[in-house]
């Protein structure tokens, strides 16, 4: 079913559209943020991360980003790539990108930029890209993209659809993002900081009696305080009483080794004493299987971007419950690490690079802590100190990883983190995986839902049922 609707160029429907702004960014906060380029991959933006800049009042007031707003890239392998501006932030936009100002009597600007995220736009901008050494496309070309307007209320409908879409899958990837950084901030805790053990000796130090000790311990494991704590018993006493026993498992005293001061009752081990490091895995050569390209390893977070199915011929293999570290610069440094929790089943041999470190959890120790681990900034560290071979192709050394002395907890600490752990990361496959869902029945729906092949309630119904899965 069709809907009626008029051809615009871009450039037809806005009330403004310009160049940038030219300025050195910085880190300190002496201006606005700068948002450019390489802040707007994938049409998303991580403010946290946007620079400054100094700018003048005049300046500012010229190239100062409002709700609505669009800005493309103009240049370079980025050139077409889009953002639309809904956060209130206050923000300029640099000189490599051209910001497109809709007239929002005549077109919906998130319905605008929805036709921004389509084949169509990405076939217009390949086409339109001039330049050898550098190809892009000025403000004129760029403006010159056509697109179907329908009326108003039927751009806002789809419009309020593809919002809900979006907020789901950003609102997932942020509490992915919060549940993990809990996690890691808690391993660090435990196994670096050694929290939990010096709040209780600071307890008793202070004259304070074990139990006091263990409320202490009990505080800086959960960072509830000591009232949140009597409420928590009183609301939830079976996980307050899982929360105690957690606490007891740490000791009130700090023991002298080669490492220098560590918990009493810890001992001086290796990594390669709970970690496996490039275990043995079948593959025949010429099947087809599972397959992860490093390019598709996340920088923050456990979750693989795209697996595809692919002959193997050779290169790292793995199972579901390893972990994958790259191994050569920059990405071990810029952070690339996966876990794998992708593959059809347990039993499913995957495949990938050659350059990951695969890594796996020992004595039935739970999977996760592998994971953990190679999201230490500490181990990071031991990892790139190990780096061998000419520049631009360094690469680590598993066997000086798996050398590595370190203190070792008992393995009832270590069960108990990874069991916790291993929820969060369960946790966090579901909603990447639901994630997943939503992004690609969004990138089928959104051409059927602007060419009129299918209702707005035809979407929505679609929608609705992945979300109930």
């Amino acid at each position: 079913m069709s809907f009626e609707s008029k051809e615009y160029c871009l450039a037809d429907m806005c009330d403004d559209v310009s160049y940038g702004y030219t300025a050195s960014a910085d880190e300190k906060c002496i201006g606005p943020k700068f948002l450019r380029i390489t802040d707007i991959q994938g049409g998303v933006c991580n403010w946290s991360t946007v620079p400054y800049c100094y700018i003048d009042t005049k300046n500012k007031n010229k190239y100062k980003l409002a709700s609505g707003d669009i800005v493309i890239a103009r240049t370079g392998n980025s050139t077409g790539e889009n953002y639309i501006i809904q956060d209130d932030v206050d923000s300029v936009f640099a000189s490599y990108l051209i910001r497109y100002r809709i007239d929002k009597k005549i077109a919906d600007p998130y319905f605008v930029w929805l036709n921004l995220r389509t084949d169509k736009w990405w076939r217009f901008v390949n086409g339109a890209k001039t330049g050898s050494a550098q190809a892009g496309a000025n403000a004129k070309v760029l403006g010159s993209y056509t697109l179907s307007l329908p009326s108003l209320a039927i751009q806002l409908g789809i419009s309020e659809l593809f919002k809900t879409i979006n907020k789901k899958i950003l609102g997932n990837e942020k509490l992915n993002q919060t549940l993990e950084q809990m996690a890691q901030a808690l391993f660090k805790s435990w196994f670096v900081d050694f929290e939990p053990v010096k709040a209780k000796m600071a307890v008793l130090e202070a004259g304070g009696s074990q139990e006091d000790a263990t409320l202490a311990a009990m505080t800086a494991i959960s960072g509830k305080d000591a009232d949140a704590l009597l409420v928590f018993e009183c609301e939830h006493p079976e996980k307050y009483a899982e929360l105690k026993a957690t606490a007891e498992l740490f000791p009130s005293a700090i023991q002298e080794s080669e490492l220098g001061n560590i918990p009493e009752g810890w001992n001086i081990g290796k990594f390669g004493d709970i970690l496996e490091f490039n275990p043995k895995r079948v593959l025949k050569k010429g099947n087809v299987a599972s397959y992860l390209d490093m390019k598709n390893v996340p920088v923050v977070g456990h979750s693989a971007q795209e697996i595809i199915d692919r002959e193997f011929n050779s290169g790292s293999k793995f199972i579901n419950g390893d972990t994958l570290l790259a191994r050569i610069t920059p990405c071990l440094e810029n952070g690339k690490t996966a876990y794998v929790d992708f593959l059809p089943s347990d039993e499913i041999v995957g495949w990938g690079s050659t350059e990951f470190i695969v890594m796996r959890s020992k004595k039935n120790l739970p999977l996760s802590l592998s994971y953990f681990f190679a999201r230490l900034d500490s181990f990071r560290t031991i990892a790139i100190q190990s780096m061998q071979g000419t520049s631009g192709r360094q690469r680590a050394d598993a066997s000086v990883l798996e050398q590595h002395v370190w203190a070792v907890p008992p393995n009832e600490v270590l069960q108990k983190f990874g069991t916790f752990s291993d929820l969060i990361l369960d946790g966090n496959r579901s909603r990447s995986t639901e994630n997943k869902s939503l992004a690609q029945l969004r990138d089928t729906l959104l051409p059927k839902l602007l060419s009129g092949e299918i209702t707005l309630p035809e979407a929505e119904q679609a929608v609705s049922e992945v979300e109930n899965v």
